[in-house]
């Protein structure tokens, strides 16, 4: 489904990414994981449209999206969360994930202005498309409440049925479980599960929280100073010696 291709990004003369391969298939829970600035989230960025690659591609579905406009990769179906959560702190948790289906909607300002019926038809598609993303999450008792009003971990699952409202066939998650306890690292893990076994969807994530990694993917790919430096099973990436070196620490 999505394919990285000696992807290489350089910011004044650093590089940030050094020929980059991957490759996530269809209905696969693939992690990316590497020490702080190795270039994960640059990775995700370039993938995503938010940067252009210096040198290679990506392609999604066997179409080149890379130097394509976020919104074009998104309305393609690939969507992501980001590291920081990025709510409308004042809309309810109902709208802030209302807002996520202006990518599917078609409407014109006469049609919104005067309230036609194409307008009305798609604002209650997107309300029950809403509603139906946020039972999804478990967040089904949160509806009205505003975003900044809910606990660090729901606002996380917000975003997240935000993201689900969009239709992304691949959904890229950056560090889900950030600054989360156990129990509700817990739920992600459970939720992730769900959008793949139940929604169809191919996940890709970002994650430092390594139990949570290696208990939930399928498949890793390591990162390091830019450059992939190792990719496998989570048996083989905890046994592989070059990233237990660089990242998971030494053996006692």
């Amino acid at each position: 489904m999505l394919e990285v291709n000696n992807v290489g990004i350089v910011f004044g003369g650093l590089v940030a990414l050094d020929q980059v391969n991957m490759k996530v298939k269809k209905g696969e829970i693939h992690g990316l994981i590497g020490p702080n600035g190795s270039g994960k989230t640059t990775l995700i960025n370039v993938i995503t449209g938010f940067y252009v690659p210096t040198s290679g591609e990506v392609k999604f579905n066997g179409n080149v999206i890379s130097g394509k406009s976020p919104h074009l990769i998104s309305h393609a179906g690939l969507g992501r969360t980001f590291q920081n959560i990025n709510l409308f702190p004042e809309m309810s948790a109902l709208e802030n994930v209302v807002t996520a289906r202006c990518v599917h909607t078609n409407y014109n300002m006469l049609d919104a202005v005067f309230k036609t019926k194409p307008f009305k038809e798609q604002e209650a598609e997107a309300r029950d498309k809403a509603i139906s993303q946020l039972e999804f999450v478990g967040l089904q008792d949160d509806l009205n409440t505003k975003a900044k009003n809910l606990p660090y971990g729901k606002r996380r699952l917000l975003e997240i049925a935000r993201l689900l409202a969009t239709d992304p066939q691949l959904v890229l998650l950056d560090e889900p479980v950030a600054g989360m306890n156990e129990q509700e690292s817990d739920e992600v893990a459970r939720i992730v599960h769900k959008m793949r076994d139940v929604g169809g969807r191919t996940i890709l994530l970002i994650e430092h929280h390594m139990k949570f990694v290696m208990n939930l993917c399928e498949q890793l790919t390591v990162l390091n100073s830019g450059c992939v430096i190792a990719e496998g099973v989570p048996e083989e990436i905890q046994n592989n010696q070059e990233v237990i070196a660089c990242y998971l620490g030494k053996r006692r």
